[in-house]
C-alpha cells in the first residue's frame, strides 16, 4: 500500500498549530478582565519614556515641528538690535524657517534632533559718506543640525543696490556680528528641544 495514507496523516496535514488537547497538555489560558487594582499597580511601577502603549521602550518617534518653528522664531526675533561702528541693525522677521525637529524614543532612551535652515529680515540704518541710510535685506542661515552651532554660518544679501563695493562689504561684515547672539539663542533652543 504505497499510496494508502494514514488516518493521523491526513487529520494532521497542515493543520501544526491546532492545538488538540490531551491529558499531558497545559490547560489553555483564560482570559480575565483587569480589575482596578491591577491598572493602579501597573501605574505605580516604573513608567518608560514615550507613549503609554510603548511600555517596553521600543522605537517611537514624536513630531516636534510646530513647536520647533515657533520657538526658533521667538527666539531670534528677541535677539534685538546691534550697534556697529558705522550704524545699528536689527533682525525684523524670521521670513523663512523650514526643517524638521523631532523627539525619539528608543531602548527607553530620550534623542533628539533637528536641521533647519533660516531666512533673517533685517533693517537698520548706516552712516555712508557722512549721510545716514537705510538699509534692508536678509541674512540667510544654511542648514544647521542638532550639535552643529559651532559651525553655524551666515550669509548677507543687501537689499539696497546703490551702494559702493567697500559700503556693501562693510554692511556686510557688521551683519555677521549677528552671529555670536543668534548662536546663542539656538543653542537656548537646544536645551528646551532637550527637555521636552
Amino acid at each position: 500500500m504505497e499510496g494508502a495514507v494514514s488516518e493521523k496523516q491526513a487529520s494532521s496535514s497542515y493543520t501544526y498549530w491546532v492545538r488538540e488537547a490531551g491529558d499531558d497538555a497545559a490547560p489553555l489560558p483564560v482570559p480575565r478582565k483587569l480589575t482596578q487594582d491591577d491598572l493602579l499597580s501597573q501605574q505605580s511601577q516604573t513608567s518608560a519614556l514615550g507613549s503609554v502603549w510603548n511600555k517596553a521602550g521600543t522605537w517611537e518617534e514624536k513630531n516636534l515641528n510646530k513647536w520647533a518653528s515657533n520657538r526658533i522664531k521667538e527666539l531670534l526675533i528677541s535677539v534685538g538690535s546691534l550697534v556697529f561702528s558705522g550704524g545699528k541693525g536689527e533682525i525684523t522677521e524670521v521670513s523663512k524657517c523650514s526643517g524638521d525637529a523631532f523627539l525619539v524614543t528608543v531602548r527607553n532612551k530620550k534623542r533628539v534632533g533637528y536641521t533647519y535652515e533660516l531666512t533673517l529680515k533685517f533693517k537698520g540704518e548706516w552712516i555712508i559718506r557722512e549721510e545716514k541710510k537705510m538699509i534692508k535685506g536678509h541674512v540667510d542661515i544654511p542648514e544647521f543640525s542638532f550639535g552643529e552651532l559651532d559651525d553655524l554660518q551666515i550669509e548677507v544679501r543687501l537689499g539696497e543696490e546703490d551702494l559702493l563695493h567697500q559700503d556693501k562689504l562693510q554692511i556686510s561684515q557688521d551683519l555677521k556680528q549677528f552671529l555670536q547672539p543668534v548662536r546663542e539663542k539656538l543653542l537656548q533652543f537646544e536645551e528646551e528641544l532637550k527637555d521636552r
